[in-house]
């Protein structure tokens, strides 16, 4: 995919935000404030003051609402959903330069909140992906036992599993010892 840095940072953000939810399998990887500021701080977001809890149940439903934009049955459904979320986040476009990224855009508002800075800059990232014609590329993980979610950046479109060292590797194994059985 030909995207900039910032759409990649963008996409990549919220998968990781989306796959901390319990509801794809594992722990709530966004339990306290301790859990959505190692979040904030891997995922560099950028202008964010003193996180508060209304931050995390803000930012807690933010995720469920990604996360059914990729469970989504179809890509009308999607924009549907996407245009949602997007109709409540403040918008402002600008060009930024920090924390030595190369020239970006970020489209959330000067004085936005975490969950308005990742609404805005995810759900824009997003909907450039249904703009440019690619739904299919959001995906959820393959393996029976994993509801993870991740956007297939291969160029045919063929990615199965959210980790190819993971379950992509548990998923080999189990199919070469089926086989071996047979």
């Amino acid at each position: 995919m030909p995207f900039g840095h910032d759409m990649v940072h963008s996409l990549a953000t919220v998968v990781e935000l989306v796959n901390t939810s319990p509801s794809t399998g594992g722990d709530d990887g966004l339990a306290d404030l301790e859990d959505l500021q190692a979040f904030v701080e891997s995922r560099q977001v950028s202008g964010i003051g003193v996180l508060t809890p209304r931050d995390l149940g803000q930012v807690r439903m933010l995720r469920e609402a990604f996360h059914r934009v990729f469970l989504a049955t179809d890509q009308a459904v999607a924009v549907r959903l996407l245009n949602s979320l997007l109709a409540d986040t403040r918008i402002t476009p600008r060009l930024a330069e920090h924390d030595g990224h190369p020239l970006h855009m970020h489209y959330f508002a000067q004085d936005a909140v975490l969950s308005e800075h990742v609404a805005a800059d995810c759900g824009v990232a997003l909907a450039h992906l249904l703009v440019e014609g690619e739904w299919e590329r959001l995906r959820t993980c393959s393996a029976p036992d994993c509801d993870r979610v991740f956007v297939d950046e291969s160029r045919n479109r063929s990615r199965v599993y959210c980790d190819s060292r993971t379950c992509g590797n548990r998923m080999h194994v189990a199919a070469y010892r089926a086989r071996r059985r047979a």
